[in-house]
């Protein structure tokens, strides 16, 4: 896949495009310490099923510029919104981990250019961080071993053939001058200011999230959270077994449920008492 570019102020985005040409837009967002190559087991899959995939580098990773005057939620919000202009239309945004908030920052500022959302391994914002996983993510987000270690225990159940590659690869940009940097002030960003955009977010809006993740005490109850304020229908995805990435370790059950979603629209029903207007839930 050739890499192309998105000349931002500041830098420039990379980013790679799959599937057919006059498929729907969509574009993938990864979480902090990543690269799009987080998306190499989804993207085919959604490619093949005719949509028009675009996989970015956050900036910071990958073969995106590291050095960037900011590395918060909503600048990376921004070049999501750069990039669905220039894929010519509203898109669906596929945000995991922190990259959950710059989709919805993105779906909430111009819902013009988002036309659903995707949202694997996100945070509602109702449980704080413990303040040990704060520490944690600081010390680990120091050493580019250390963190890759850290992404092997979001694994519980299952690991792609690739991933050993995958984690050296990982740890090979991270020494890149400039990456670890973007990895330690992501892991500062404060995610106040996003999650109460929430009920901003008009368009429909499929939460996944694998049953044994980690970085949650309940992950069911965390993404029932995240779909009952959102403002629009919703749907809930619960990945049997999966971490914190189950578009990498469980890929063929995120996709389908993914496809599922993004082809006949949310379940009907009404999921809780918030503002969603209808959210069911799937086990995958």
């Amino acid at each position: 896949m050739r890499t192309r570019f998105l000349e931002r102020a500041g830098g420039r985005v990379a980013y790679d495009v799959t599937g057919p040409e006059d498929g729907r837009p969509v574009i993938l967002v990864h979480g902090m310490g990543d690269t799009r190559a987080t998306f190499r087991l989804l993207g085919p899959r959604l490619a093949r099923a005719g949509y028009r995939v675009a996989a970015m580098d956050v900036r910071g990773y990958g073969e995106s510029s590291a050095d960037w005057p900011s590395y918060d939620v909503v600048p990376i919000g921004e070049d999501v919104l750069a990039l669905a202009r220039v894929l010519g239309g509203p898109a669906i945004v596929v945000g995991h981990s922190i990259g959950c908030a710059s989709a919805v920052w993105a779906a909430a500022r111009e819902p013009g250019l988002v036309a659903e959302l995707v949202l694997i391994g996100s945070f509602s914002g109702d449980t704080p961080i413990k303040s040990w996983m704060r520490l944690a993510s600081r010390a680990v987000g120091r050493n580019p071993y250390l963190w890759s270690m850290f992404l092997r225990s979001s694994y519980p159940t299952a690991r792609p053939a690739d991933f050993d590659d995958h984690l050296r690869a990982i740890r090979t940009n991270l020494r890149e001058p400039g990456r670890a940097a973007a990895l330690r002030a992501q892991i500062e960003v404060s995610l106040a200011g996003v999650v109460t955009r929430y009920p901003e977010v008009r368009c429909p809006a499929l939460v996944v999230m694998g049953t044994k993740d980690r970085d949650f005490a309940d992950p069911a109850a965390e993404a029932r959270s995240i779909a009952a304020k959102l403002g629009g229908p919703a749907a809930l995805l619960l990945v049997e077994g999966a971490g914190h990435y189950p578009h990498a370790e469980m890929p063929e059950a995120t996709a389908k449920g993914i496809l599922a979603a993004l082809d006949h629209g949310p379940p009907a029903g009404r999921f809780g008492d918030g503002p969603a207007m209808g959210c069911a839930e799937v086990t995958a």
